[in-house]
């Protein structure tokens, strides 16, 4: 039996992985922002869930709650960090508070989780971080230019991270899922548009979101059927794409950059200095 911390629990990804623990028979500390998110779930499973009130905007109140909600369960040996949302419009047409939420909630309340389980991991000997990240980690749709920046940005922290708490036993895992069929479109956060914007390529997106153009082929159970089973391997891989949409899109993606580098070689070294 594991115990497992997950946050963003009241819907989503984040719910279904719950209820798929609890019904196997591990703990489960879930974090929600109203604690009536989860009260069908307490009632049936009763002290298998522990729930832990807590909104990651409020960075400030995460290590305290992390702390207390570790103390009460006695060890954390999975914990996954899935609090986030959708916010979409062109750069122009956010607001400073759309733009302030965003990275508070996806990427310094995630990096803020982390830094307080890290010590706490340390202490029991290890553990696996599991960051919910996005195909949007390594590619950039227009019109998501903010929600972009919080999973590149989140995934570049994990990358440095994973490396100086190796030696403790920690270790993480990054899923990108694609467009998955959970209430990801449902709770986007939407900038009042721009008329200058209209025929252009975030233009063109904002129409799709409008119109339901967008093709999901994921299916939220295969998903965390999919990190489950990575989260209790004996050893898995940094990133864990989910979906076909996400594999093909950062397949091109990276081949991409990987061509455009390699044109790029001879003045990359003529930029070198020629002391030995």
């Amino acid at each position: 039996m594991k115990t497992w911390l997950i946050t963003g629990a009241s819907s989503g990804l984040g719910r279904l992985m719950c209820e798929n623990l609890l019904a196997r028979g591990d703990r489960v500390v879930a974090s929600v922002r109203r604690e009536a998110a989860l009260e069908d779930m307490r009632a049936q499973y009763g002290e298998s869930l522990q729930v832990m009130v807590l909104d990651l905007s409020h960075t400030g109140t995460i290590k305290p709650a992390v702390e207390a909600a570790f103390e009460q369960a006695g060890r954390f040996d999975v914990v996954v960090s899935n609090a986030a949302y959708g916010l979409s419009g062109a750069a122009e047409e956010l607001s400073d508070r759309q733009i302030e939420r965003q990275i508070a909630t996806n990427l310094t309340g995630s990096i803020q989780l982390i830094r307080a389980v890290i010590p706490l991991m340390r202490q029991q000997g290890g553990g696996r971080i599991v960051q919910v990240s996005s195909e949007g980690g390594q590619i950039a749709y227009p019109n998501f230019s903010l929600y972009h920046a919080t999973k590149w940005g989140i995934e570049g922290f994990v990358e440095s991270v994973r490396q100086e708490v190796a030696a403790f036993g920690i270790d993480f895992l990054l899923v990108e899922p694609g467009p998955t069929a959970t209430n990801f479109g449902a709770g986007l956060d939407i900038a009042d548009a721009l008329p200058v914007y209209r025929d252009t390529a975030a233009g063109e997106v904002r129409k799709a979101l409008a119109n339901g153009e967008f093709t999901i082929k994921g299916d939220a159970q295969k998903c965390v059927t999919a990190m489950i089973a990575a989260a209790d391997a004996d050893s898995t891989p940094l990133r864990l794409p989910l979906g076909s949409t996400a594999w093909d899109n950062i397949e091109k993606a990276l081949s991409m950059r990987l061509d455009a580098l390699r044109a790029m070689k001879s003045v990359a070294y003529s930029a070198d200095s020629l002391k030995e």
